[in-house]
């Protein structure tokens, strides 16, 4: 136990929660090993302090330790970051580079948002792990280093893999021990020592007084849920800290506070609701004309067969109420006319010509033949083509936007507006 305060101090961590001190106790044990270690936790938990402890104790404690934020680092050019380049390797490339697993050789590399990193960049990463060797861009020199590698992630790996967006590989090796940090929610006790840690150090900063919290307003930060965790506790405690002149704050104080932190939230909500809803309803339309698909499919069969007999009008029922089948029941087209968005007009004209195909149950009443049904292209292509059109309309050109809600990167937006010449 002594020792484990001694790490709390040197480090800045304030609690004495028992999935705390478990967590930092596990750091300790596996310190002085060199296995990969994964530290999980929700954002603002605090997982950066995990890997200082871990190379701290460690064998490596006198060579460099190096804390890169992977999400931070445009994925152009974090293999450059990471693995260094040689002079010429690309434009702008006009000296030989050192990357940090080069630099931090004996030390101890710690990959901050690793889910975040581009599937190239994990291969690389992979091949570090398993066997010490790097490629430098634009080399084809091996290079060996000897770096420990602690990540961090606030997403579930796991369903990163299942979606295609992490190696599964490269999770197993990165997991060879987790950490898992609690949540603020799940740590109340520590609470009202936090906050009043952070509401020291602020008074000496701004040079205030220091805030104290009536025993009801303290109940209330106790029992919030503190989405941002840490990180959030500390940024309320500082804006108290800043606009209270009081040195005691009450309950009806504090909820106002925290009125105004709900009312951002919902617009934040808000705002990726409806970034959500374009690619709701581009699913709505997919589906939609897969479904069409299949149904033209049926009618081909009979196309096929009017071929064989040209000239004939349609005149077997069969075939008439197969058409009225697959083109009259407007429930389809009507899913896509009530998410109110701006692509039924795509498949109007289709429904149209088709729908209204005239029908009779009296076998000698005259038809069309079917080939003078002018039938709309259902091509995937064309349709991929007119949904970027419409979402580059509706965000007056704005290429990122409009990525954002096809739910494609801007790079795969650049590449079909190239491929399609639009």
């Amino acid at each position: 136990m002594d020792n484990l305060n001694t790490v709390k101090q040197r480090f800045g961590i304030i609690g004495n929660d028992p999935k705390l001190n478990h967590a930092i106790e596990r750091t300790l044990r596996i310190s002085p090993t060199d296995i990969s270690v994964l530290v999980s936790g929700e954002s603002g938990v605090g997982k950066e302090f995990i890997p200082k402890i871990i190379h701290a104790f460690s064998a490596r404690k006198h060579n460099q330790y190096i804390a890169i934020n992977c999400g931070a680092i445009p994925e152009g050019t974090i293999d450059s970051e990471l693995f260094g380049h040689e002079k010429g390797a690309f434009t702008g490339a006009l000296t030989t580079r050192k990357g940090y697993f080069e630099v931090a050789d004996g030390g101890t590399i710690f990959l901050d948002e690793v889910g975040d990193l581009p599937l190239s960049t994990q291969i690389r990463l992979l091949r570090i792990l398993e066997s010490g060797e790097f490629l430098k861009v634009g080399s084809s020199a091996l290079q060996k280093t000897n770096v420990r590698i602690v990540a961090a992630t606030n997403i579930n790996l796991v369903e990163a893999i299942q979606k295609g967006k992490f190696r599964e590989d490269l999770y197993y090796r990165l997991n060879t021990v987790e950490i898992k940090l609690p949540t603020l929610r799940e740590r109340k006790v520590d609470i009202p020592f936090i906050f009043t840690k952070f509401s020291n150090d602020f008074a000496e900063k701004y040079r205030r007084p220091s805030i104290k919290l009536s025993e009801e307003a303290m109940d209330f930060i106790k029992n919030y849920s503190w989405p941002g965790n840490i990180r959030e506790l500390k940024n309320f405690s500082e804006q108290l800290s800043v606009e209270e002149l009081n040195k005691e704050v009450d309950l009806e104080k504090i909820k106002t506070y925290f009125s105004e932190k709900s009312n951002r939230v919902l617009l934040l909500i808000n705002k990726k609701t409806d970034e959500n809803n374009f690619a709701n309803e581009r699913d709505i339309l997919y589906r939609v004309l897969f479904d069409l698909k299949k149904d033209l499919n049926d009618l081909k069969k009979i196309t096929l067969e009017l071929i064989k007999r040209p000239g004939e009008k349609l005149d077997r029922i069969e075939d008439v109420e197969a058409i009225q089948r697959l083109f009259n029941e407007k429930n389809q087209i009507e899913v896509i006319e009530n998410t109110n968005n701006d692509f039924s007009p795509i498949l109007n004209s289709t429904y149209n010509q088709i729908a209204n195909y005239p029908t009779d149950t009296n076998r000698n009443k005259d038809f069309l033949p079917l080939n003078s049904i002018e039938l709309e292209s259902l091509s995937l292509q064309e349709k991929e083509i007119e949904m970027i059109k419409l979402a580059l309309d509706k965000n007056k050109g704005k290429r990122n936007k409009a990525a954002q809600e096809l739910g494609i990167s801007e790079r795969t937006l650049y590449r079909k507006i190239k491929q399609f010449d639009l």
